[in-house]
């Protein structure tokens, strides 16, 4: 039994092995890219010029050089550094945390679309695949801090496993209410295959249909990626450093790649779901026209638009402050949950009765607008002082 990869007919296991190989070497590198990105990007955000030490190339009109063998030379260091564990720590636990948090990051990308038939492997029901994969590294938050013996990296631990589960509920939902309104050839509605997902847009994207939806799909990929202003598992201000406080060298960086890769790979999921993938605009039209042309500009489709989420959520970093732990966690189960519930609702609606799909947009956009209405309250609100009572003056004593 043979498989093909690249038009090439090779053995089954040599098939996986190659698969495997590109996934982890691709994604390794992409993250270590990442990294650097990120710490340009916010360095000109805060004023700063970021890595300048390592590698003398040069960004064109800036000054001094641009340091791109930053990556690398954090990874060679964290490859030299002791892999130390505390004394008390569960040996089994503490040593597997690490891989649970890791491996179902990288499986996830088995089924992301990059083009037309270029992915892994074609899952006709990958976006489901996509979803219980990726739910898997909680477990391993969970057992990172109880490995540890360490306070804090427990506290950050069930910080991460609260926020992780509170998320994933209106993130899953927003995602099941894409895939209800696919529209296949025969009046057929509803796919969970990524890449009918992504073909269907050719004309139209779903964020036009779904705006609510891409909106809560956003807000919890960053509370999924404990990124600002959700990063309340791993601050240090708090709990120092998270679950993976007592971690050092190549261990410590599983959980740092893991990060960077589940940033990129949730990126790439929602400009498939979302923002059209590789079909949107003409990615079809220019593939007829010339095959390889038309690769090439599907790839640069797809590139283009996970760069546009990347670099929004280093904006969001470098712009927003962290949210205390009851603003968040009310956020979700009661702001973002019961509106993504409102969203299947009315899509469930439409497709039954067969109503115009414009209504698919009033709908969505009116659930936008009362989740931007919400959070215009909720910021403007004046917050209590413990102690003072409602009304009370600067300076006067509470009684």
């Amino acid at each position: 039994m043979n498989g093909e990869i690249f038009g090439f007919e090779i053995n089954i296991w040599l098939d996986a092995l190659a698969r495997l190989g590109l996934a982890v070497g691709l994604m390794t590198v992409a993250a270590m890219a990442l990294i650097y990105l990120e710490r340009k990007v916010i360095a000109r955000f805060q004023q700063r010029l970021g890595p300048t030490r390592t590698g003398t190339a040069r960004i064109p009109h800036a000054p001094g050089p641009a340091g791109p063998l930053q990556s690398p030379a954090d990874a060679l260091k964290l490859l030299g550094k002791e892999d130390l564990r505390p004394k008390n720590a569960d040996p089994w636990v503490f040593e597997l945390a690490p891989y649970f948090v890791f491996v179902p990051i990288f499986l996830v990308f088995v089924a992301i679309p990059f083009a037309f038939g270029w992915q892994i492997r074609i899952l006709e029901l990958g976006l489901l695949y996509v979803l219980a994969v990726s739910s898997i590294n909680i477990v391993g938050w969970v057992m990172a801090g109880w490995g540890s013996d360490n306070r804090y990296a427990m506290l950050g631990a069930l910080r991460a496993a609260a926020q992780g589960i509170s998320y994933e509920l209106p993130l899953v939902i927003a995602l099941v209410a894409v895939a209800m309104v696919v529209s296949l050839p025969g009046d057929v509605r509803g796919s969970l295959n990524l890449g009918e997902i992504v073909t269907e847009q050719g004309h139209i994207p779903y964020i036009v249909w779904q705006p609510l939806a891409f909106v809560i799909f956003y807000v919890a990929m960053l509370a999924e990626l404990n990124r600002t202003p959700f990063d309340i598992p791993v601050g240090e201000s708090e709990v120092v450093g998270g679950p993976f406080v007592e971690y050092s060298g190549i261990r410590w960086s599983m959980f740092f790649l893991g990060e960077y890769t589940a940033l990129l790979l949730l990126s790439l999921l929602g400009a498939a779901v979302f923002l059209g993938g590789w079909a949107w605009p003409l990615g079809e039209t220019v593939a007829e026209q010339n095959e390889i042309l038309g690769v090439l500009y599907q790839f640069g489709l797809t590139a283009a638009k996970t760069g546009f989420l990347i670099f929004t959520v280093f904006w969001v970093r470098a712009t927003m402050p962290r949210m205390r732990v009851d603003q968040l966690m009310a956020f979700s189960w009661k702001v973002l949950l019961p509106l993504s519930f409102a969203q299947i609702l009315a899509n469930g609606l439409v497709l039954v009765y067969g109503w115009p799909d414009v209504l698919l947009l009033l709908a969505s956009g009116a659930g936008l607008v009362l989740l931007a209405v919400i959070i215009d309250r909720a910021v403007k609100r004046p917050a209590e002082r413990p102690g003072r009572p409602s009304g009370a003056l600067e300076g006067e004593a509470a009684t």
